[in-house]
C-alpha cells in the first residue's frame, strides 16, 4: 500500500489486526529493508519457531552481525509502550491529519485508553516531530519574528511591558520563504544574545533576513530588511513578515482552540508539532504519517522527561 492511499477508511483493517498493524509499521519504517537498531546491520532475519508447536514472539528479528534481537519498535518513541501498535497507527494518523492539533482528551476517547496514557503518547509523537540539526541552514529569504503564548496576567493591561513574572512565554520563529522550512523555539526571554544564538545556528549568514523594526535584530546579518509595523507599514515591495506571522496564527489557533492551555515546560513540544505540520502542509495525510514514523527512529522518551524539559 502506498503512503498516499493511507486514509482512515483504508487503514481501518490495520487498526483491528495487530499483526497487520505491525507489518504496516515495518513497511513504513524500513520500506522492505529491515535495519538493526543496535549496530545498523542491514541483513537481519525474522525469527520463526524451529519446532512444531513452539512459540516465538511475533515480529521478532535477529541481527546477523551483532546477534542481538529486536522488533520494529526498538529505538523509537514506540519502544516499551504497552499501547498496541494498531492504536499507535491510529494516533499517528489523527495527529498528522488534523490541521490544528489533536488533544489528549480526544485521543483518550477515540482510542479507549486512559488520559494519562494518551497524554504521554501525544508527547512521544511530538518528540518524534522535533527536527534534528539542519542539513543545510535556512537560506534565501528568511523571515524572523517573535510572539507570546499564554494568557494575560491579572491587572496587566494590553501593551504593558512583559517581565519575568508574566505568564506569557516568548516564541521565536524563522521561516524560509518558498520551501516553508521553519524553526520555532520557546525562550525564557527575548534578548539580543538569545536571538543571535538561534539565528546563527539556523540561518545562513548570506541569507536576507526580514523582520519588523525591533532594534534587537539590528546588525546581525549583512542583508536585513525591515517593515515598520508601528507606522502601519506591513508590506514594502518584497519586504514583509507575513509568512512567519501566518505560522504564528496557526500555532496560536491550535493552542487556543484545541489545547486551551500549554505550560512553559511543555511549550517547545507544541512548537515542534506545529513546525512539523507547517513544513508538511502540502503533503497528503498518508505521506505525513509516513514521515512521522520515519522521524520516530532513534528517539526515546521516558515518562519523566516531558516535565523536566527546560526552555533555552
Amino acid at each position: 500500500m502506498t503512503t498516499d492511499a493511507m486514509d482512515l477508511s483504508t487503514l481501518a483493517k490495520y487498526f483491528s489486526d495487530e499483526d497487520a498493524a505491525r507489518e504496516l509499521l515495518e513497511q513504513m519504517r524500513w520500506n522492505g529493508n529491515p535495519t538493526c537498531p543496535h549496530c545498523g546491520g542491514l541483513n537481519p532475519y525474522k525469527l520463526t519457531p524451529r519446532k512444531p508447536g513452539a512459540k516465538t514472539r511475533k515480529g521478532l528479528w535477529k541481527c546477523s552481525q551483532c546477534r542481538k534481537q529486536f522488533t520494529v519498535t526498538v529505538g523509537t518513541v514506540f519502544e516499551d509502550s504497552r499501547i498496541p501498535i494498531s492504536k499507535w497507527l491510529l494516533a499517528i494518523h489523527l495527529i498528522g491529519s488534523s490541521k490544528k492539533g489533536m488533544s489528549a482528551h480526544q485521543i483518550h476517547r477515540n482510542l479507549g485508553i486512559s488520559y494519562k496514557a494518551a497524554w504521554f503518547m501525544m508527547h512521544r509523537l511530538r518528540y518524534a516531530m522535533r527536527s534534528g540539526p539542519l542539513s543545510t541552514l535556512l537560506h534565501g529569504t528568511v523571515e524572523v519574528d517573535e510572539t507570546y503564548i499564554g494568557g494575560r496576567q491579572r491587572g496587566r493591561g494590553k501593551g504593558m511591558r512583559l517581565d519575568a513574572e508574566s505568564n506569557k512565554t516568548p516564541v521565536v520563529a524563522l521561516v524560509e520563504r518558498g520551501t516553508g522550512r521553519v524553526r520555532a523555539m520557546a525562550m525564557q526571554r527575548v534578548t539580543r544574545d538569545n536571538l543571535w544564538k538561534v539565528i546563527s545556528s539556523n540561518m545562513d549568514t548570506k541569507a536576507t533576513m526580514m523582520t519588523d523594526e525591533a532594534s534587537v535584530y539590528g546588525g546581525m546579518v549583512a542583508k536585513h530588511e525591515t517593515v515598520k509595523h508601528r507606522s502601519g507599514e506591513y508590506v514594502r515591495g518584497n519586504a514583509h513578515t507575513n509568512t512567519v506571522e501566518g505560522f504564528f496564527g496557526l500555532l496560536k489557533k491550535g493552542i487556543d482552540g484545541v489545547y486551551h492551555h500549554v505550560s512553559r515546560g511543555h511549550l517547545q513540544r507544541y512548537c515542534d508539532e506545529f513546525a512539523f505540520r507547517y513544513e508538511n502542509r502540502k503533503t497528503t495525510d498518508g505521506e505525513r504519517a509516513a514521515k512521522l514514523v520515519a522521524a520516530a527512529g532513534g528517539k526515546r522518551l521516558t515518562y519523566k522527561q516531558p516535565a523536566s524539559v527546560s526552555q533555552g
